[in-house]
């Protein structure tokens, strides 16, 4: 069992032996996490778990405590609270998927190629990865030099490997207000300080990043925005470049959804000499399958493949191998194009299932945001959704710096069966439409 459930299973026993009350407020995050002597991150989670099951109320900025009425014994939907449906992670496998990616490795059990696959590799990988990765990278008239590719075992390892190249510690990084909650714990393992920059209904607005200066750089998603699903037009793109280059800022783009918009380029085809773009397989094939992409801009990539090395972020040779093969061959673009099929469709389940509310989202994401009714906050509404069974995530754990979270919660699309994720929207939309059961203390 993971360390932050057996920390959960342990409040959980205090609130049910009644050691901790109704109304009780729990301890702040950062004081809990000292006294367990555990990281932030993982006192996080302890406290969203205890939400997921309905134990406790709270939002970013007044705190959390428990829950002044027992939660309800009836669940909305059929499944226990062990199989729960999950709209609070993005897992995208189709069923058919193992199989193809299984047929694909077969030519890597050979002894020859399984000891190639076996000896180590640095940060830039081997040429056909190079070239394997630089073509199937492509996105509408943006090709990435093969030369300035480089490797890391994952999609975050890349990210913290751009951040840590670019802005040294005790220096600024820039991000949007609600960003990838991932990139909170990298700047603080970091000693970086984040600015949270305000963001209107196109993604980021240049005056904020005016207004956050001065800035080493800045961490941004213009396509497929998580947690906000939206795509940033391209007026709004070109402005970000030239503010870019009028305060000579650094852009690292996490480009992990823009497979799905493939008819958009990155930033860097604006501005290469000063865009790192950060992709990886994990949504592309699937979580397990781990494997980061790092484009380089001319004159940065050493200190990049120093991040990588230094931080212990390169992938490893199998990984490379099997990926090379995958993007070599086509199942790694066939497996993606029947996930933005995929996608399409449960973006099309949402919005008939949750028609009349306010939902934002690229017609293309596998993520939607939900700015809730009145009187719903989000935390409630997150306890709630969690007592029918139902995993949501609430707007503060993308939410940066310490004021108010609007009162929205994130709904992740990828995981359940499409029947299932109907059913779930369904539950959520009834549950909206209603009223809390209690609204709790919350101050």
């Amino acid at each position: 069992m993971d360390d932050y459930r057996v920390l959960a299973d342990g409040l959980a026993a205090d609130i049910a032996a009644g050691r901790l009350r109704p109304g009780e407020r729990l301890p702040p995050l950062r004081r809990f996490a000292r006294d367990r002597r555990i990281a932030s991150s993982t006192a996080a989670r302890v406290y969203r778990e205890l939400g997921r099951r309905g134990l406790t109320v709270g939002e970013v900025g007044r705190g959390t405590y428990v829950r002044s009425a027992a939660p309800r014994a009836e669940a909305a939907l059929a499944e226990p609270a062990e199989a729960r449906i999950d709209l609070e992670l993005n897992f995208p496998v189709l069923p058919e998927h193992p199989a193809l990616l299984a047929k694909s490795l077969e030519r890597l059990v050979r002894p020859d190629a399984l000891a190639a696959a076996l000896r180590p590799v640095g940060p830039a990988g081997t040429a056909a990865a190079r070239q394997a990765a630089a073509a199937h990278l492509v996105r509408a008239e943006w090709a990435p030099d093969p030369g300035q590719l480089l490797f890391a075992g994952n999609g975050r390892q890349a990210v913290a490997a751009a951040i840590a190249a670019l802005v040294p510690a005790g220096e600024r990084l820039g991000v949007e207000a609600l960003t990838y909650p991932v990139v909170k714990g990298i700047a603080a393992r970091l000693g970086v300080t984040l600015v949270p920059l305000a963001m209107d209904e196109h993604g980021l607005t240049p005056e904020a990043v005016r207004a956050g200066a001065p800035l080493r750089a800045v961490y941004l998603q213009p396509a497929l925005h998580n947690p906000l699903g939206m795509t940033m037009p391209d007026p709004r793109r070109h402005e970000l470049v030239e503010v870019a280059r009028e305060l000579d800022l650094r852009i690292v783009e996490d480009a992990i959804y823009g497979f799905l918009r493939p008819d958009l380029p990155p930033l860097a085809a604006l501005a290469p000499e000063r865009t790192v773009v950060i992709d990886s397989l994990s949504k592309r094939l699937a979580p397990g399958l781990s494997l980061g992409f790092l484009t380089a801009p001319e004159g940065l990539t050493r200190e990049l493949a120093a991040a990588l090395r230094s931080g212990a972020w390169s992938a490893s040779r199998f990984a490379l191998e099997a990926a090379t093969g995958w993007m070599a061959d086509g199942t790694a673009a066939a497996l993606e194009k029947a996930k933005r099929a995929d996608a399409a469709e449960r973006q099309g389940i949402a919005a008939e299932r949750l028609d009349g509310f306010r939902i934002r989202a690229d017609p293309q994401a596998y993520h939607c945001w939900w700015d809730l009714p009145e009187p719903w906050r989000a935390d409630t509404f997150v306890a709630a959704a969690a007592r029918r069974g139902i995993a949501v995530t609430p707007a503060g754990a993308f939410a940066v710096g310490t004021g108010h979270a609007p009162n929205a919660v994130r709904l992740a699309l990828a995981s359940p069966s499409l029947d299932a994720l109907a059913e779930a929207l369904a539950v959520l939309a009834g549950l909206a439409r209603g009223v809390p059961e209690d609204s709790g203390p919350a101050e």
